[in-house]
């Protein structure tokens, strides 16, 4: 299985870009896993956020394919506890789901059209942070996960 973070823009900042790729680093020894950025959609001075949501949203269900099963980070999504999100994956993986994509969408969120689509939503906290910063705590998870599921000593309960 191949596991995807697909995320609307570049990651602007120096040091979450590092902790982004040490991650990165430490997750391809367990998973094949991928970054999949889709620019960002150019936001003009007259555009509102329902339309550059609406844009970004194209973008993103331009992505979708039958192997590809959708989950949306999103902070009025499930939420999950370390050990609860790592029997999420571990599920997922014994289903035979060919790639499972985790989606962090631009600074307004998602549009209508991809919330309809997606398979779910999941928090990573009651707190709202940058997308950016949401990257870089979700790639954590993601490894924190995968060191529970290998019984590796990095969670604490």
């Amino acid at each position: 299985m191949k596991l995807t973070l697909l995320m609307i823009g570049k990651t602007d900042e120096k040091y979450l870009l590092e902790g982004i790729n040490r991650y990165k680093k430490r997750l391809e020894h367990y998973i094949d896993f991928r970054l999949e950025i889709i620019p960002d959609v150019k936001k003009g001075k007259n555009m509102k956020e329902s339309l550059q949501k609406f844009k970004e949203g194209e973008l993103i269900l331009a992505k979708r394919a039958p192997a590809r099963e959708f989950h949306l980070l999103d902070e009025k999504g499930k939420q999950m506890t370390s050990r609860q999100f790592a029997e999420f994956l571990q599920k997922k993986m014994a289903s035979g789901i060919k790639e499972l994509v985790f989606v962090i969408g631009g600074p307004y969120g998602f549009s209508d059209e991809v919330y309809e689509q997606a398979n779910s939503k999941i928090s990573l906290s009651k707190m709202t942070f940058s997308h950016q910063l949401a990257r870089l705590l979700c790639m954590e998870q993601f490894y924190r996960a995968f060191t529970i599921l290998k019984g590796e000593p990095y969670h604490h309960d």
